[in-house]
C-alpha cells in the first residue's frame, strides 16, 4: 500500500480535503503534528513513498518558535536527495523553497485571503501534477509571508495577480502558496476582525466561496490525485 508522511505545522492548518482523498485512493498516511508528535529522522524516509507538509503561521527558519522545523527541513533535504515525491502547502512550500536556497520573506507584498484566481504557466502543461488542472482556476489563500525568488533549478508552475510564486517544482518536490486542502469551511472559522485589518470582508469571502468552491474542489482533487500518481510511479 502507498504510504505518505503528512506533517501538520499548525493545528489551524489541518489536512482537510486531503484526508478524504487519501482514504478514497487507498493511501495509508502517518500524520505527525509538529511540537506534539516527534518527526521521524531523515533515514526513516525510506519507509514512505511520499511526503506532504502543511501550512502554519511560521517562517521556515523560525526554529526558535517552532523547533521541529529544523527536523522538517532535514526531511526535505533527504527527500530531495532521494528523489522522493514531496508536496508542500503554504509554509510547507516555503520550507522547500528555503531549503533549496530561495528567498522567503515575512509580511511581504499584498496579503491574500479567500478564493483567489490562479493562472498556471506554460511550463505547467508539461508538468505531471499541474497539467491535471485548468489554466485558470481558484484556490483558497491565507498568507502574509511569501517566496520572493526561486533557485535556477526550480520550475514556476502558477502565479496570481498579487503573488508571483504560487506554485513551483524542484525535482519531484512541488510547492503551492495556495491551499488545495481548504474550503469554505475554513473561511467560516476565520476571525472577521483580523480579516478587516488586512483589508478583507468575511461576508464577501464567504459569498465568493459559495460561487467558486465547487469548481475549485474539482481542480484541487485533480491536482492531489495527480501527485498521488507520481508517488505510485
Amino acid at each position: 500500500m502507498t504510504r505518505l508522511l503528512v506533517i501538520v505545522n499548525d493545528i489551524e492548518s489541518q489536512p482537510g480535503q486531503l484526508t478524504r482523498w487519501m482514504i478514497s485512493e487507498n493511501v495509508e498516511f502517518d500524520l505527525r503534528i509538529g511540537g506534539i508528535s516527534p518527526l521521524p529522522g531523515p533515514d526513516a524516509l525510506s519507509a514512505y513513498d511520499g511526503l506532504v507538509m502543511l501550512g502554519g503561521g511560521y517562517m521556515p527558519d523560525e526554529t526558535d518558535r517552532a523547533p521541529w522545523l529544523a527536523d522538517e527541513a532535514a526531511l526535505v533535504r533527504r527527500g530531495l536527495e532521494a528523489d522522493l515525491p514531496q508536496f508542500g502547502i503554504c509554509l510547507g512550500a516555503q520550507l522547500i523553497a528555503h531549503v533549496t536556497g530561495s528567498d522567503v520573506r515575512a509580511q511581504t507584498g499584498a496579503p491574500e485571503k479567500g478564493y483567489t484566481r490562479i493562472d498556471t504557466t506554460a511550463e505547467a502543461a508539461d508538468d505531471p501534477v499541474f497539467s491535471a488542472i485548468r489554466t485558470q482556476t481558484s484556490f483558497v489563500e491565507s498568507h502574509v509571508d511569501r517566496i520572493v525568488s526561486l533557485p535556477g533549478e526550480a520550475t514556476l508552475l502558477a502565479r496570481s495577480e498579487a503573488c508571483e510564486f504560487q506554485a513551483f517544482r524542484v525535482g519531484r518536490a512541488w510547492g503551492t502558496q495556495f491551499h488545495p486542502e481548504s474550503t469554505r469551511e475554513n473561511i467560516l472559522r476565520w476571525d472577521g476582525q483580523k480579516l478587516r485589518t488586512l483589508g478583507f470582508d468575511k461576508a464577501t469571502l464567504l459569498d465568493e466561496a459559495t460561487e467558486l468552491g465547487p469548481e475549485s474542489e474539482r481542480d484541487a482533487k485533480a491536482l492531489f490525485t495527480a501527485f498521488l500518481d507520481v508517488v505510485r510511479s
